[in-house]
Formats: structure tokens, sequence, C-alpha cells
């Protein structure tokens, strides 16, 4: 229902030193708060990245949903309802 401590803890490295970030889909059922700490953990590790300079793109709904109501449209790169045209882009 969620990504765990470890998946969490093992993913962050890599999204801080990419340069570029596409995320397509939450890593939970952020539907229900107690499922959000993985989504959220991608979530937080992107702003950061977006800080450091990496150009980050959120596609999908539930993705750019929780973006929203996390108030982070303005800290990422670009944030669309459209996954699959956000996929087809690249």
């Amino acid at each position: 229902m969620d990504g765990g401590p470890i998946t969490i803890k093992n993913r962050r490295q890599p999204i801080l030193n990419a340069k570029t970030i596409m995320w397509n889909g939450p890593t939970g059922v952020i539907e229900f708060p107690n499922f959000r700490k993985s989504s959220l953990a991608v979530l937080n590790d992107m702003i950061e990245a977006t800080r450091k300079g990496a150009t980050t793109v959120v596609g999908g709904g539930d993705s750019a949903s929780l973006v929203h109501a996390e108030k982070a449209e303005d800290k990422l790169s670009h944030v669309s309802t459209g996954g699959g045209a956000s996929i087809e882009l690249l």
C-alpha cells in the first residue's frame, strides 16, 4: 500500500543526483493519509533536486493532486495532470 523506510532511503540519493526527473504515478495509495509517506518523500526529494538545478516533471492526475495538496507546484519545473501526454512529450 506504500513504500517503506528502506525504499525511501534507497531512492533518495539517485533522485538527488539526477539532472532530469520524470514522476508519473504515486508510490502508495495516497487517498489514505497513512499511505502517503513514500510519495511525499519522492515529492520532497524532487523539490530538493529542483533547488539543486534538476529539471523535474510530474505527470499524472494522482501525482499532480498530491503536489497541489502540498502546495508545491511552484517548487518543481513542471506539473501536469496528463501523465500519458507528459510521457509522449519525452
